[in-house]
């Protein structure tokens, strides 16, 4: 999007679910050149692997498609997503979403890389640590902040910020999965933020969840300064 904020929540009741060899097979992908978060020491090796599969995503958004999403197509059974080990996913749409997911990126042209930014990710940090202490979900925090607020906190945007959350999956590639699939979600608001070519910075915090054991908050900008 060009301006203001697109936010959305996504919310994953059963949480085992891991990625495993099985299902993906693996590509090799230039990590070096994706990984734009390597170097940043104030990043989890997880928070890490989130920002990394999400520029693989961008990258590449039909690679990433045919390698990790049209895998799942067999693993639906009606509304339940069933990876190999592990627990069954009750989903709203069934494989629907997930096929609308890999026709979207097999459409989608590479969007540029995002690059991780301390202002954004103590914005990220600020709403996780404060939703590990209430056990709250969504995207206002228990002052009444929004995400343009905690952003604002640190920094001045341009004209774009976004926010997605997972809860649930500590996984990042399925957390991103998921948030692709953007299962149950109108207008797929995860999906359209992860790809956003106006977005360049991302800020990525994950910590646990008292109620859904953990959660995963992104923000993305299109530029920050102090």
């Amino acid at each position: 999007m060009t301006s203001g904020i697109l936010i959305s929540l996504f919310l994953l009741l059963t949480v085992e679910i891991s990625s495993g060899n099985t299902i993906f097979p693996g590509k090799t992908w230039n990590v070096s050149f994706l990984n734009t978060a390597g170097a940043a020491a104030y990043l989890s090796p997880a928070e890490k692997e989130v920002i990394l599969e999400i520029n693989k995503l961008r990258s590449d958004p039909a690679a990433y498609a045919a390698e990790y999403l049209e895998p799942l197509v067999k693993c639906y059974q009606g509304p339940l997503l069933h990876l190999p080990g592990r627990t069954r996913v009750r989903t709203q749409e069934g494989v629907i979403a997930l096929m609308d997911a890999i026709r979207f990126l097999k459409k989608s042209a590479p969007a540029p890389l995002l690059t991780p930014d301390l202002k954004l990710t103590l914005a990220s940090r600020d709403h996780q640590k404060d939703q590990y202490v209430r056990g709250g979900t969504g995207h206002t925090g228990s002052d009444g902040s929004g995400a343009q607020s905690r952003i604002g906190r640190y920094g001045r945007y341009s004209r774009a910020v976004g926010e997605n959350i997972f809860y649930g999956e500590e996984d990042p590639r399925m957390v991103v999965l998921h948030l692709v699939i953007d299962d149950g979600t109108p207008g797929r608001g995860h999906r359209l933020n992860l790809l956003d070519r106006d977005y360049r910075f991302i800020g990525v915090a994950i910590g646990e969840h008292p109620r859904w054991k953990h959660a995963c908050v992104m923000d993305f900008a299109d530029a920050m300064q102090d």
